[in-house]
């Protein structure tokens, strides 16, 4: 199953992919990884993108988020905050949490 926002500011204000996440566990009773493959690969699928996104493999771009959490499960716990540690866009570091070193 595909987990997203689909933010527009008419039906689905919510901006929190976190909080998706959270819902995707507490609602549909989805399991922590579940989401997140629902927040990655299938979500790249329901996009028509599996071909260069959702999974980190070589010759792909590589889009990702390094997470400041100690276990996965955080992640549809703590949708209220922003664990980000690292973006990575592009194979760059495009955002880094303050006082993060390389």
């Amino acid at each position: 199953m595909a987990v997203s926002t689909d933010h527009n500011p008419g039906t689905s204000p919510a901006l929190s992919l976190l909080l998706m996440v959270n819902m995707a566990c507490t609602l549909f009773r989805l399991t922590v990884p579940e989401a997140l493959a629902g927040v990655t690969v299938h979500a790249a699928r329901a996009l028509g993108l599996t071909a260069t996104h959702g999974a980190i493999a070589a010759g792909r771009p590589a889009n990702f988020v390094l997470w400041s959490v100690r276990d996965a499960a955080e992640l549809a716990y703590w949708f209220g905050q922003r664990p980000v540690r690292t973006v990575v866009r592009q194979g760059r570091i495009a955002v880094k949490a303050v006082g993060v070193s390389a």
